[in-house]
């Protein structure tokens, strides 16, 4: 039985997001354990039956000693688990993993980049240096020998490789992590004011501002919606008196974290994420998946995720005018929302199974594990 690793830096997220690779991995035959810091998701990762294995890291950490620490810790844990196959999901479990990698010999190494995150899209000195420290980590990571790296869209492949780290790389794009299509079936809209969600963690990044200025644009056309809890430590978090200063106002609703999405998704009319970059966003798959109409950018991930334009509406980045006059237009057509998303729902259904993202996984790990 082959041992299969996953390394993430939130256990949260890989249940939220990969959960189906743990469970079809298992189901497959491998033994399966997950390295991650303590945290909800490592117990329902135990329930669901894998191993668990806690890492000493801190993900927002930045004191060199904290991190040498955890690096150390892993290199342990991998001389302990003897993995065949590790799976490194997130940035710090990407860089410390393959760097563990290749002091333990791992012979079959996965590196999953979902988007380029914060760094990429600072501006500044300090995120300037920033990115030349993870384009050398990036270079080593993703040229692993025995080693595979996942990309989720096109542009990502282009800003890689513009970076000169894919050189020899084994590149393999599998778009996103797939819908429950069960979970999320498509539902007519509710009656009642259209309700426009945005469903995201509150990051500045995510276009958080610049949905609250097209409601605020709009008035009461809608209700709005964020759906989503607050990252602290994340230097693009929305403060939290300017979140409580919308709400006070009126401006917003805010649900908070929620993990009923398909009761969410069921109560909107309009789905929006305004994100600056994207890998695959899954909120915007699962909103296709239901049949809702999607607002979103002209950006990396997210054009990608409605088809380059075909299954949903795209707005230029960082520009509230613009989404407020898509917005309003859709607000105020219900057959206009209908179109786009039956648009939306048979593209999903077609496209973006779990099935088939699993099935893709599988195909890569045994390939890797033959060598």
């Amino acid at each position: 039985m082959a041992h299969l690793v996953f390394v993430v830096n939130n256990a949260d997220f890989l249940v939220s997001h990969r959960l189906v690779l743990v469970e079809g991995a298992m189901k497959a035959g491998y033994r399966v354990t997950v390295v991650a810091p303590e945290g909800p998701g490592l117990h329902v990762l135990e329930k669901v039956g894998c191993e668990i294995a806690p890492w000493k890291l801190r993900r927002t950490g930045q004191r060199p000693h904290e991190e040498a620490i955890a690096l150390a810790h892993l290199g342990a844990l991998y001389r302990s688990l003897k993995p065949d196959l590790v799976h490194h999901i997130t940035v710090k479990a990407m860089l410390y993993g393959s760097l563990a990698a290749r002091a333990n010999g791992v012979r079959a190494v996965v590196n999953a980049v979902s988007g380029l995150g914060y760094v990429f899209l600072s501006s500044g000195l300090r995120a300037q240096v920033r990115r030349q420290v993870l384009r050398a980590g990036y270079r080593m990571a993703l040229t692993t020998p025995g080693s595979a790296v996942i990309l989720q869209n096109d542009d990502d492949e282009a800003s890689l490789r513009s970076l000169g780290v894919l050189d020899g790389a084994r590149v393999v794009k599998i778009r996103g992590s797939g819908v429950d299509l069960s979970r999320f079936p498509t539902t007519p809209e509710p009656s009642g004011v259209p309700l426009v969600v945005l469903p995201a963690r509150l990051l500045v990044d995510k276009g958080v501002r610049e949905f609250v200025e097209a409601a605020q644009l709009l008035g009461k056309v809608a209700r709005f919606a964020l759906v989503g809890g607050e990252d602290e430590g994340n230097p693009a978090g929305v403060p939290r008196a300017e979140l409580d200063r919308w709400v006070d106002e009126g401006i917003v609703e805010w649900w908070g974290h929620r993990t009923d999405m398909p009761e969410v998704l069921r109560q909107a009319h309009v789905v929006c994420l305004p994100s600056y970059r994207e890998g695959m966003p899954k909120a915007l798959l699962e909103a296709a998946a239901m049949g809702r109409a999607i607002v979103t950018t002209d950006v990396a991930g997210c054009r990608d995720a409605v088809a380059g334009g075909a299954i949903g509406r795209l707005v230029p980045v960082r520009n509230a005018h613009a989404l407020a006059a898509v917005l309003g237009e859709l607000i105020a057509s219900a057959p206009e929302r209908k179109r786009w998303g039956d648009l939306a729902s048979a593209h999903a259904r077609e496209n973006f199974s779990e099935d088939r993202v699993l099935a893709s996984h599988l195909e890569l790990y045994a390939s890797l594990l033959l060598g």
